[in-house]
């Protein structure tokens, strides 16, 4: 908890005693009070307790440990891309998806003095991103920080007139700093989608109207491996709606990769697709399945 700056440690130690007192409807998110994980989790479920956590590892700890029934994870932004180390982290996790939930995302520009010339501003790497052509307009410095919220108590602590936060307009009302701009964001529709992680995965029993189903696989060492292994998705009318890859380990040798597709385990088509991906794989790691937040098939 001390790794907080001390403009937030107020708000850390109330939403903590809260979610201790209500673990069945705890949900953890990383960063400080005010991030856009403690907005998302608490649009996800209006009656939850957030549980501030520093890290994204502390988030999924606290799930694993009981202190959280759920935790809300960001996994990629619209702008930004894959939000860094999540596809390593979730595998590790041994939690499983249950849902989704998409959150448009508006930075703000907060500081001490409206009036002053900004040298630089501070904020969790993915907003810097998100901000880049704003900050390089104006001639201010990007400094990386654990996350928005926090990097705005950050400032709040200090007293230079010239340093800047980036964050939602939540994090300036929770520490006093005042809203320089809105919407600094360099496209008006900057999307994150947002994991929801649990220790349990949802019941087969469970209806899904348009279910996800979130994966990761490594194919095997050999020429036309992952041609082979995506064929059974085609073949068998299974849209694949995202496909990333990612290097585990140094040796360059084999490449691991992060898959959605619509539809879910049980299903004949998702069966078969699923059971062609193995034959030609090392491993197949299926990290849940659950509701659709948004549809993916685009209609004509």
């Amino acid at each position: 908890m001390n790794s907080y700056p001390k403009a937030a440690l107020h708000h850390v130690r109330e939403m903590t005693l809260l979610a201790s007192n209500n673990p069945e409807k705890s949900i953890s998110f990383q960063g400080a009070p005010g991030a856009n994980s403690h907005i998302a989790a608490l649009q996800y479920d209006e009656n939850c307790s957030p549980l501030p956590c520093f890290s994204f590892e502390d988030a999924i700890d606290a799930v694993k440990n009981g202190d959280a029934l759920r935790a809300i994870i960001p996994i990629e932004n619209s702008l930004h891309g894959r939000v860094a180390d999540i596809h390593f982290l979730l595998p590790e996790s041994g939690l499983h998806i249950i849902g989704e939930h998409f959150m448009p995302i508006h930075h703000c520009l907060m500081g001490h003095d409206g009036s002053a010339q900004l040298e630089s501003a501070m904020s969790h790497p993915q907003a810097l991103g998100q901000c880049r052509k704003y900050l390089r307009g104006h001639n201010i410095i990007p400094i990386a920080y654990a996350d928005t919220a926090a990097a705005a108590a950050y400032v709040a602590d200090s007293d230079n007139p010239h340093a800047a936060a980036i964050a939602p307009s939540l994090s300036a009302k929770l520490y006093g700093l005042e809203m320089i701009k809105e919407n600094i964001e360099d496209s008006a529709d900057n999307m994150t989608r947002f994991v929801i992680l649990s220790r349990s995965t949802l019941s087969p029993s469970d209806t899904i109207e348009k279910a996800m189903t979130t994966l990761t696989f490594e194919v095997k060492n050999i020429p036309a491996a992952l041609y082979k292994a995506m064929g059974g998705f085609a073949t068998n009318g299974v849209n694949m709606t995202k496909l990333e890859s990612y290097q585990n380990g140094a040796s360059f040798s084999a490449t691991e990769f992060y898959a959605d597709i619509e539809g879910r385990p049980g299903d004949r088509a998702v069966d078969r697709a699923i059971e062609e991906l193995q034959f030609h794989s090392k491993w197949v790691n299926i990290l849940g399945t659950y509701p659709q937040a948004r549809a993916r098939t685009l209609t004509d």
